[in-house]
């Protein structure tokens, strides 16, 4: 069976590929490069192109017996959506619509969309459930749920076929060590530790110690990226299964750590002192993102199996290590 992974070439997107290559899935890789890297490539069929192409995207599907769709591409750094929101609403919505087409088009029903906890907002509740209300603080988060609109609407007027993934904080690596988190910039706490201990950032800075939280950093639901990717897999094979499905999903831990629970740990894995620079929070950030799982655990049979603080620092930080000769 092949299935198209739109942004396999990212970090979430390449451990996903590994996982579906290991299921005997017959993957082609849809990428433009812009932030994937050709190191993260561990199998499957490239294609460099662009999802705001029309054309080139209709081609693609008209060439290739695609049977099912994983969206990763997209835009993510929260900071830059509110300094060039239009950057944002173009690239992710008419890239997300133009790949809805070209599928469509083909008859092509069965779509995993990789979406964000960013769609929730503030939190009225801790941890999130999904009937939770959306009310995305920031233009990332607003593009995930313009996104998740239409998927609804698309399965109403068209029968598409989708489960949409709200993950919280991405972190660790490929436990064999082939795989891991290679942004430029770098804006995930953890490698950003991780590169100051390896001398690649003159210094390492936190957002904000005044939160309404027991030591006054926002305290976020780490989860390993492997554990992600299988979640990918669970979903693929459930869709597959479905004549009709409209599933949001959360892929979290239901557990926490502050920022410097966080940096505490990573002092314990790595034996380094860490000296960090307080900085102002930063716009949009909230105290407490946790994520409820119990919808993952019923639904997918999904179990987390990467997902301890230490299991992700340690990951990353052999990562880190075999590649710390890249530019920061």
């Amino acid at each position: 069976m092949k299935i198209l992974v739109a942004g396999g070439a990212g970090y979430i997107g390449s451990h996903t590929v590994k996982e579906l290559l290991a299921e005997g899935f017959d993957v082609v890789i849809f990428d433009n490069f812009s932030s994937g890297k050709e190191k993260l490539i561990v199998g499957g069929q490239v294609i460099k192109g662009d999802l705001r192409d029309k054309e080139f995207l209709k081609n693609v599907f008209d060439s290739q017996d695609i049977e099912a769709v994983l969206h990763f591409a997209s835009l993510i750094q929260v900071g830059e959506s509110y300094l060039n929101p239009q950057k944002y609403y173009t690239h992710n919505l008419i890239s997300s619509l133009n790949l809805l087409e070209a599928m469509l088009d083909k008859g092509i029903k069965n779509f995993i969309f990789s979406s964000s906890a960013a769609v929730y907002g503030l939190p009225q509740q801790i941890p999130i459930p999904e009937d939770h209300p959306l009310q995305p603080s920031n233009p990332y988060g607003q593009t995930k749920f313009f996104i998740e609109t239409v998927l609804q609407d698309y399965q109403r007027a068209y029968g598409l076929n989708f489960i949409s993934l709200r993950y919280f904080n991405a972190a660790g690596a490929d436990p064999e060590g082939q795989l891991g988190e290679m942004h430029q910039p770098e804006t995930h706490l953890i490698p950003n530790i991780l590169l100051y201990l390896l001398g690649r950032k003159k210094s390492f800075e936190i957002y904000g110690r005044d939160f309404p939280t027991p030591d006054g950093t926002a305290i976020r639901d780490y989860i390993h990226v492997s554990d992600l990717a299988r979640a990918h897999v669970l979903a693929l094979k459930k869709i597959l299964k479905s004549s009709s499905s409209a599933e949001f999903i959360n892929l979290g831990t239901n557990k926490g750590y502050s920022v410097l629970e966080v940096i505490k740990k990573t002092e314990e894995v790595t034996r380094k002192k860490i000296h960090f620079i307080e900085k102002p929070r930063r716009k949009g950030d909230v105290p407490v993102l946790l994520a409820s799982k119990e919808k993952a655990e019923k639904v997918l049979g999904w179990k987390l199996q990467y997902s301890s603080l230490t299991t992700i620092i340690e990951t990353a930080w052999k990562w880190h290590q075999k590649n710390a000769n890249r530019k920061a």
